[in-house]
């Protein structure tokens, strides 16, 4: 995932379609935003800023110190392996973050992948028939006393 402030304005060009959303701010790409897409197909990725439809004045990401040009400039880019995983992305004008950029938010779901429990008559099992046998248990006897052996011959040392 890349995002940041790329000052890239995307356009609704038909060479970009594949990479872009239909719901963008601007009708050309700039030379910025030309760069930005050509990055995006080369690396398999979609620009997830212009896929979600929101009203103007949550699409833009910049405003003029006039406050009368608004620009989407800050962008959001994910594999499109995993682009279902964004849910929205839109701009929050009302918080003062003395910039004269607008926060993005991004919301994303993603599942968290859970271990399988096998069946319980498929795992491994204690052995009790060797419990039994008593070569199986001399030889048992004797690694477990070479162990306790070593242990106490390296807290001497």
């Amino acid at each position: 995932m890349i995002l940041g402030d790329l000052n890239a304005k995307i356009g609704k060009e038909k060479a970009y379609e594949n990479v872009t959303g239909k719901h963008t701010l601007h009708e050309i790409s700039n030379q910025n935003g030309e760069l930005v897409c050509n990055f995006a197909i080369e690396n398999n990725l979609t620009v997830m800023s212009t896929q979600f439809q929101h009203k103007r004045i949550h699409k833009g990401t910049w405003t003029s110190s006039d406050f009368r040009t608004v620009n989407q400039i800050d962008h959001v880019l994910i594999n499109t392996n995993k682009k279902r995983t964004v849910q929205d992305i839109r701009t929050l004008r009302g918080l003062n973050c003395d910039s004269d950029h607008f926060l993005v938010k991004t919301i994303l779901k993603q599942r968290l992948i859970t271990k399988p429990r096998g069946n319980i008559d498929d795992r491994k099992k204690w052995n009790l028939d060797n419990a039994q046998n008593p070569l199986i248990v001399k030889q048992y006897k004797q690694k477990k006393s070479m162990k306790s052996f070593f242990r106490k011959s390296n807290k001497q040392i």
